[in-house]
């Protein structure tokens, strides 16, 4: 199976990028499970997006196992706390970046999304 080309993967981590902070933070009167859910997934599907940039040689159920593993990791932070880490968490990119509290759900989320991203990057890279 063929790589993407890096042109459609910086088009796919911005479009990620921008409905992803535009579900999350823009008043679009969105549900709350939607923003919630929607951004979170969001944010796993753009993990997936690096990983499987990043490392193109890797099989696609390799890089989607790498994406979760990170996922579900940066969720397994959000359990140390530190000072320094908590003021960060409470900044902007603290909360893009690492979300402030744990949720089993959010997991459960990310696996989704990355395994949805997996299966759309199969669909795109066995059109090239």
């Amino acid at each position: 199976m063929s790589s993407r080309s890096i042109r459609l993967s910086v088009a796919l981590m911005f479009a990620t990028i921008a409905v992803g902070l535009l579900t999350r933070f823009a008043r679009l009167g969105l549900p709350y499970p939607v923003v919630k859910y929607g951004g979170s997934m969001l944010w796993a599907l753009m993990i997936y997006w690096i990983v499987s940039t990043l490392a193109p040689p890797l099989n696609l159920t390799v890089a989607t196992l790498i994406a979760g593993a990170l996922a579900t990791a940066i969720e397994f932070l959000k359990l140390y706390r530190t000072p320094t880490l908590d003021a960060f968490r409470l900044t902007l990119p603290g909360i893009i970046l690492l979300g402030r509290f744990f949720s089993t759900r959010d997991i459960a989320a990310y696996w989704f999304a990355i395994l949805c991203g997996a299966l759309i990057d199969v669909r795109l890279r066995s059109r090239t």
